[in-house]
């Protein structure tokens, strides 16, 4: 079986919910490939199946997010009691929010952050165990980064796969400076396709892939701010590409998706930044809700 993990910042904790079903479920994994949080997800994943399998497998996810969660809590886009009480997840009404969204329209990344310095990368670089994810009991990752000057994909596997690479994979353009992979400036993956399935094509195509989505295929409504209507472009530019691929797919390949729509399309741009622990765990426990009975269909 073939895995592939959309991207979709906080978002990616449905997926966390959804492997966490199927590691408990005993689904074999095979060949895996992700961009963005999904290319994090994806090595904590490859990781742990090479540390102890699912049980550790399980743990390693877990040990991210939870990560992820400690990390927020000392951001400034933290919501209080009240925050949370008047617009739910919804981190665009608060003043952190404002400032970091008008200084996006007025600066680039650059000159909002002239030092490049991105929170995330320190927790990967404590987080990921290069010798594990390289050990030949790992299944085969690809991770991938759009290069910004030619606007393609750039693939890396187990043994290349570094802190800067899953940070690269994870880059906003819009927030943090492109970061730089043997001297080739990379944004975030997704830009590139989300995800790429080539990768899983090789060198045979699978039985059987799942897609799990973190982005919502289909939204309600037309959203009004810049930050909904970017976030809504950037959902359709990605959902283009991966169904072109999917349509190029081999008829021997059957495509199993778990999807995201009822969890996500009604939760706005802002909410992507949102790593409180309690939001996370709603995610989760709806990515779980979405792969239920999921092994069964792998089987069929």
């Amino acid at each position: 079986m073939a895995l592939a993990l959309q991207g979709g910042g906080a978002h990616g904790a449905f997926s966390w919910g959804a492997l966490d079903r199927l590691l408990e479920d005993g689904v074999p994994i095979g060949r895996i490939c992700g961009v963005s949080s999904g290319a994090i997800t994806g090595a904590m994943l490859a990781q742990g199946l090479a540390r102890g399998g699912p049980v550790a497998a399980r743990a390693e996810l877990r040990r991210l997010w939870e990560r992820v969660a400690g990390a927020h809590a000392l951001s400034p886009l933290r919501a209080g009691p009240l925050d949370r009480w008047m617009w739910g997840w919804d981190l665009s009404n608060s003043p952190a929010w404002w400032g970091m969204d008008m200084a996006m329209r007025l600066f680039g990344p650059a000159q909002i952050n002239p030092l490049g310095l991105n929170p995330l990368r320190a927790v990967l670089a404590d987080l990921l165990d290069r010798a594990l994810l390289a050990d030949p009991a790992a299944p085969r990752l690809t991770v991938a980064a759009t290069e910004v000057a030619t606007g393609t994909a750039l693939l890396f596997e187990n043994a290349a796969i570094t802190a800067d690479v899953l940070a690269a994979s994870a880059c906003i353009p819009f927030v943090f400076p492109a970061v730089e992979l043997d001297g080739r400036a990379c944004w975030d993956g997704g830009y590139a396709g989300n995800p790429p399935l080539a990768p899983l094509l090789d060198p045979t195509p699978p039985g059987v892939l799942v897609l799990i989505r973190a982005q919502a295929a289909r939204r309600t409504g037309v959203p009004v701010s810049q930050g909904d209507i970017v976030n809504r472009l950037t959902e359709i530019a990605g959902q283009n590409l991966l169904a072109a691929e999917l349509a190029a797919l081999p008829a021997s390949v059957r495509v199993v998706e778990i999807r995201a729509d009822t969890a996500l399309r009604d939760l706005p741009a802002s909410s992507k930044f949102n790593g409180e622990a309690a939001f996370l765990d709603q995610l989760f426990a709806a990515g779980r809700a979405a792969a239920a009975g999921l092994a069964a269909r792998v089987a069929a």
